[in-house]
This record gives C-alpha cells, structure tokens and sequence, in this order.
C-alpha cells in the first residue's frame, strides 16, 4: 500500500528565523550598493528608481521559483522538511560589478546615466553566460571534490559574513554581544524564546529597543529613513539594450571583468547547492545555474546591475529548519519594500550591531557543514581551501585605499585574492587528490590551475595572455612533482602486481 502523500506547508514558524536572516542578508547589500552609488555621484532616480527595483525584481523571481523547486522535491521524495535554496545578491560579485564595472564606467563617460547603461548590459550578459555554463554544471560538480568547493565556500563564510559581521556586531558591544547571546542560545543550542517568538525576531526586537533606551541609537535614524520614502515602480526598460551598444563599441575592457566573475559567481552556486545536498537537500546543480542565469537577465530588463546566485545562507535556513514559506516571503517583502523606498527606511532604523549576530550564526553554520559534511582525512583540504579569502577579503576591503600597506604585509596578497575562488577550489581538489594517492588527478587540477592564471582568471587583474606567469610556473611544477610520485606509486605496484600473479597461478601437481 503506498504511503500517503505528506503535507508541505506553505509557511511554518521555522521559516520566519529563516526569512529573518535572508532578509538581513540582502538588505545589507542593497543599502551598501545605495550608498556607495550615492557616493559616486549616481543620482538617487536611478539608485532607487532603476537599481534597486531591478534587484529586487531579479530576488522575487529567483526566491518564487525556487520556493516552487522545493515543493516539487518535497512532492518526489515525500518529505516535509525541505528547504528551499536562497537566493540573492552575491556579495563579492557586487562588489566587483561597483568598482569594477559602474566606477570605471563612470569614470570612462563621465556621464551617470551612460554608466549605468554599461552596468546593466554587462549584468544581462553576464546572466546569459551562467545560463551557458549550466550546461556543464553537472560535469564540474561530479569532477570536483566536495571538500575543496565546501571549504572554497567556508572561506567566503569566515571572511565575508561571520568575520566581518562579527566586527559589526563588536560596533555596539552591549547590544551586539546581547544578541549574539540570544542568536546562540535560540540557533545553536535551539532553546525556545519567551513567548515562544522565533529567535530572530525576539533578537532584532530586543536589541533595537536597547539600543534605543541606552542611546546607542540616536533620534536621527528616524529622519535619515524618511528621506527617500515613495513610489518607485517595477517597470521594464531599454537600458541593457542601449548599454549593448555603448558597451561593444567603446568598452569592451569591461568585459575582461565580467567573464572571470560570472564563472566565479557559477560556482558560488554551484558551491552552495552541493552544501545543500550535504546538508540533506539534494537539488539539480544545472537547473540551478540557469537559474540564476535568467534571474540575473531579468532583473536586468528592469535596470538591475548586480547578478544574482544561490544564496550561501541556504544551509543556515537548514540547520533552522525552514521550508519555502521564507522563500516566497523575502520575494514578496522585497518587492513592496523596494517600491516604497521601506528598504533604506528599515536599514536606517534597525542598527547594524542588532542583526550582524544573525549573518555570524549563518557564517557558523556554513563552516560547521564544510567539515561535518566530509570524512576527517579532508579536513586538511577544506582547511587549505579556506585560506585565499583571507587575502580576498584584505584586497577587497583595503587594497583600494591602502595600496602600500596591503602590499607591505605580503607581494602575495593581492595576487592570492584574485581569482581566489579558483585558487580554493584547485588547491583544495589538489589536496584530496593527493590525500587519496590520485596524484595523476592532482597533476590535471595543477594544470588547469596553471591555464587559469595563464590566461588571467587567477592571480591576475585582468584577463590577458600570460597574465601570470610565476604562477603558471608554480603551478607546473607542482604538477611535474605530483606525476613523479605517480610514476613512483606504478613502479612499485607493477612487480607487487607480478608477484600477486605468480602466487596465484596454479602450480602442477607434484610427481609421486
């Protein structure tokens, strides 16, 4: 008799921790590409009329879709305890789309509007590239090893989210450190909160009103969040179409940007679905980077700059135990928020100490998984491949305004940053080859390593022939060194082989 289909609910209490910490997630991004466009002199009709609407269209139709994909796997395995992927902005892409695609356009034409022309073509191409390279997804994350993509993503996780948001919550540490007290107490050790609110929410409520009451939080944030309350409408226009033209006749340099962080941004989420799978959610890792690939398209038609991937706050919605209810209401949230300008209004109340403690659990969980997920010989792998994103995010956050003291901590940081999720990922695979006597299989991943910082995707600013030749070097080497223990492991296999063979042979009876 076949088992009774279960019910998989549209919205559970666990999805609201879950929507929290998404939410948190992508409003952090939305404000710091508001300000940092501000900054540069992008008027506030298109940063809030083009920029953010187009965003927020592209996080809508990935978190609908996706919140669709997890009922339809609850449905084929039967299970009620799915989750849905999430879905976002991916942080260290946007930052290369701002300072590697919108300033230097900017800077090129001298004219705001023509620049974001430029951005939002290199955006919709870059969601049609992913939506390529999904046709090979499947290959690649059958090929490559999962401790060297989940530590790749552990590494983005310290850095990025748990480091950076832990500095954030140290900003206020009386508030801060009472939140990240409750984050603990209610998602690490999974205690029930007084009326039984889910912890994310009882966390921002208490540690706003603190703030609040101790004066952490001055009377300012109010009038600073009604400065840009309004109607900003959904609405599809020509810009990427216009910006194609701009962008093949006079500024193809830009596309040397875009393809290394469109492949970089493939594996993102190539990365964050197979955490998915370990975490017990196995879903398709090509579907997924089209995706991603289309939504990024999308929110370009609407003037969005920013491509979009699956979410590396997947696994923590997990752990949570969220299903797709936090999916469709971040889509739905995000898209009235952004209409009505409420995105900078909640940014502008809400102190960033108060819900930095939830990205830290996230960052946590993320780690956590990396090494739970994979047997205890690969933890020297997933170590290793977390490494690159400290220099990445040294580069990132003070390579621009601090040139000379990056480069007097080391000549290898900025270097090692670049195209650091490549390096994570081959010098990871390298290491688990080599942990499982694969050395030939070692040698492949030195000589794609090598190709890759050849031709600039690694190791180098910009994509060029030989862009990197002491690291091709160095990753040649490495690649001669794994063959010769290959060679070594086949010469002392073949006469143990030839023994084995002799003492099996049947040998003739002996004569009476």
């Amino acid at each position: 008799m076949a088992a009774s289909p279960v019910h998989y609910p549209w919205y559970k209490k666990e999805d609201t921790d879950a929507f929290f910490a998404l939410f948190q997630n992508n409003i952090a991004n939305f404000v710091i590409i508001a300000i940092t466009m501000l900054g540069m002199g992008f008027p506030a009709s298109i940063v809030f009329g083009q920029v953010l609407p187009g965003a927020a269209v592209a996080v809508m139709v990935g978190n609908f879709y996706y919140a669709w994909s997890a009922a339809r796997l609850a449905r084929k395995e039967n299970r009620a305890d799915v989750t849905a992927l999430s879905y976002g902005i991916s942080t260290p892409v946007m930052f290369v789309f701002l300072f590697g695609v919108l300033l230097p356009a900017k800077q090129l034409t001298g004219d705001a509007e023509l620049a974001w022309k430029v951005a939002v073509a290199a955006c919709f191409i870059s969601g049609a590239i992913e939506a390529a390279v999904s046709l090979i997804g499947r290959w690649v994350q059958y090929h490559l090893p999962r401790a060297a993509m989940l530590g790749a993503v552990a590494g983005v996780a310290l850095t990025f989210i748990a480091g950076e948001m832990l500095f954030k919550t140290l900003e206020m540490p009386v508030i801060g450190l009472l939140v990240l007290a409750i984050i603990i107490v209610g998602l690490v050790a999974r205690v029930s909160m007084p009326f039984r609110l889910p912890t994310s929410l009882f966390a921002i409520v208490i540690g706003t009103a603190m703030a609040y009451l101790i004066g952490d939080a001055g009377g300012e944030r109010f009038s600073d969040a009604f400065n840009h309350l309004g109607f900003y409408p959904l609405l599809p226009n020509l810009a990427w179409f216009e910006g194609l033209g701009l962008l093949f006749t006079g500024m193809l340099a830009v596309l040397t940007v875009v393809l290394p962080i469109t492949l970089y941004n493939a594996i993102e989420t190539m990365n964050n679905v197979e955490a998915m799978e370990a975490a017990g959610d196995k879903y398709d890792v090509r579907e997924c980077q089209a995706v991603d690939g289309a939504g990024t398209m999308i929110g370009a038609l609407f003037g969005g700059v920013f491509p979009t991937t699956v979410y590396i706050a997947t696994v923590g919605a997990k752990w949570m135990g969220a299903g797709r209810g936090y999916s469709i209401l971040n889509g739905a949230v995000y898209a009235v928020a952004t209409m009505f300008g409420l995105i900078a209004a909640l940014a502008a109340i809400i102190p960033v100490s108060v819900v930095a403690p939830i990205l830290v659990f996230v960052g946590m969980s993320m780690i956590a998984t990396a090494f739970q997920s994979n047997d205890t010989r690969y933890y020297p792998a997933v170590a290793l491949a977390m490494l690159p994103y400290f220099a990445n995010y040294v580069m990132t956050r003070f390579n621009r305004a601090a040139e000379e003291t990056v480069t007097g901590i080391s000549s290898g940081v900025v270097p090692m940053g670049q195209g650091a999720m490549f390096m994570a990922i081959f010098i990871g695979a390298m290491t688990v080859s080599v942990i499982d006597h694969q050395f030939r299989r070692a040698a492949i991943f030195a000589a794609v390593a090598a190709a890759f910082s050849f031709v600039g995707l690694m190791h180098a600013p910009k994509l060029a022939v030989n862009a990197a030749w002491d690291f091709t070097l160095g990753y040649l080497v490495m690649g001669v060194l794994f063959l010769y223990f290959a060679w070594q492991q086949e010469k002392l296999a073949i006469p143990h082989a030839s023994t084995t063979r002799a003492a099996a042979t049947p040998q003739p009876p002996a004569a009476d």
